[in-house]
């Protein structure tokens, strides 16, 4: 039933992928708003449970890149591989309407 929908939506053996994508954008940009915020708060308190929600979204981050590493979603060490994974995602996003 999965297959079913994955290939309605466009998507074929991708989806895994994509998840992981969007999740380890939005845990890169958790960790972004979170440090800023820090910056912003008054109170001693504020900024201690802002810290901890800091070290939850680095550690997030590090779990969604080990696995996506790990999948072979994700080459952080070898930049001509993670280029051939960008630009193969590229084309995906461009057939999606011829599909």
């Amino acid at each position: 039933m999965t297959n079913i929908l994955q290939n309605l939506a466009g998507m074929g053996g991708l989806t895994d992928q994509v998840i992981a994508s969007d999740f380890l954008i939005s845990s890169k940009s958790a960790v972004r708003n979170i440090a800023f915020a820090i910056t912003e708060t008054s109170t001693p308190e504020l900024r201690e449970a802002l810290r901890e929600q800091l070290r939850d979204a680095v550690e997030t981050h590090a779990k969604i890149s080990d696995y996506m590493t790990s999948k072979g979603y994700y080459h952080p060490y070898h930049l001509g591989d993670q280029i051939n994974v960008r630009l193969q995602d590229a084309h995906t996003a461009l057939t999606l309407k011829e599909q």
